[in-house]
């Protein structure tokens, strides 16, 4: 294992330190128990925005706070949820009145604790309100899951709700929107290497050196097929046509295109890909009015790529286009 890291028991707890020291006009990192928070707070009488899941996806979820997006969220250790003691702590930390709410991805472990903290938030008077992320078109369960796995749409969720939350919208108003966006949003990825936990010292699965993993998950779960390399574009269309017929979207839908990269992809290479993205999308009469391409849900260093597509109206545009200022997101189209 190469990993410019110390000890594998502490990659967490010095990344976060790490995190405030360079982002103190934006962030706010308490340890115990551990949350980021905005540095400028929730103002009174707004709805609280919150998120989290195990560490190791980097910018999600710690990157994402500030304006426009979350006003916190809990780190667990490398791919592994955050206890329900975190997620109450960065609730109370956000509750200006109105109201928090939940992002959660679809594992497991993020289900079990976010409801426990729903339920003690709910029990120290807090009215918090909870969405279930699960995206990913590749697998129905997985290693980790009980259904379909919450992935790249959770970003584009967390950006909307956030700045819906920074537009005053209710709660309730704020929930339903995330709900709706989860039901009009698909994803799909591959991978072309493992990622090593730093725990585990050694790659989380073996590919051969031709082979790729079709559908795999964000923690290197498995996916639907492990097949010989092929070139970009058949990749591109490998991921796109099941994300085009599970919804399915129709001719003449809006969409905002998302191609993310796993942590170890060159942005050479995603472009690349949205090059191809672009052409199956509007091959099927779709019109891609807004995008984002980067590495923003990795997998450490995994190398490889998912591809989201959300339906987009005059509502979700407005709101993607609302000013974010967060340390892994500076928003641009």
């Amino acid at each position: 294992m190469k990993k410019l890291i110390n000890d594998p028991d502490h990659v967490v707890r010095e990344s976060l330190e790490g995190f405030a020291a360079a982002h103190p006009d934006l962030v706010r990192v308490s340890f115990d128990p551990t949350y980021v928070v905005r540095a400028d707070g929730v103002p009174d009488g707004r709805v609280g925005v919150l998120s989290g899941g195990g560490s190791g996806h980097e910018p999600m979820h710690n990157g994402f706070v500030g304006r426009g997006m979350l006003d916190a969220a809990c780190p667990g250790e490398v791919f592994t949820s955050p206890t329900p003691d975190q997620m109450l702590a960065a609730t109370k930390a956000v509750d200006a009145g109105a109201g928090v709410l939940h992002l959660v991805k679809n594992y497991t472990g993020d289900v079990m604790n976010f409801e426990m903290a729903e339920e003690m938030g709910e029990g120290e008077g807090i009215d918090v309100r909870s969405v279930l992320i699960d995206d990913d078109v590749a697998v129905e369960d997985s290693t980790y899951t009980a259904g379909r796995r919450g992935v790249g749409g959770t970003v584009l969720i967390e950006k909307l709700c956030g700045a819906a939350a920074d537009a005053g919208d209710p709660l309730d108003e704020i929930a339903d929107l995330a709900r709706a966006c989860n039901d009009e949003v698909r994803s799909m990825g591959m991978a072309l290497t493992s990622c090593t936990v730093p725990s585990a010292g050694e790659p989380t699965f073996d590919l051969g050196e031709k082979e790729i993993e079709i559908g795999i998950g964000i923690h290197g779960e498995p996916g639907r097929d492990r097949i010989p390399l092929e070139s970009a574009d058949e990749i591109v269309e490998r991921l796109m046509e099941p994300i085009l017929s599970d919804l399915p979207f129709k001719e003449g839908d809006d969409v905002l295109l998302f191609v993310n990269g796993m942590g170890a992809t060159p942005m050479m290479e995603l472009y690349l890909c949205y090059r191809k993205a672009l052409q199956v999308a509007e091959a099927h009469g779709l019109s891609v009015v807004r995008n984002l391409v980067g590495p923003y849900i990795t997998s450490l260093e995994m190398a490889g790529l998912s591809i989201t597509i959300l339906r987009m109206n005059a509502r979700r545009t407005a709101l993607w286009d609302a000013p974010v200022h967060t340390p892994g997101l500076r928003w641009g189209r």
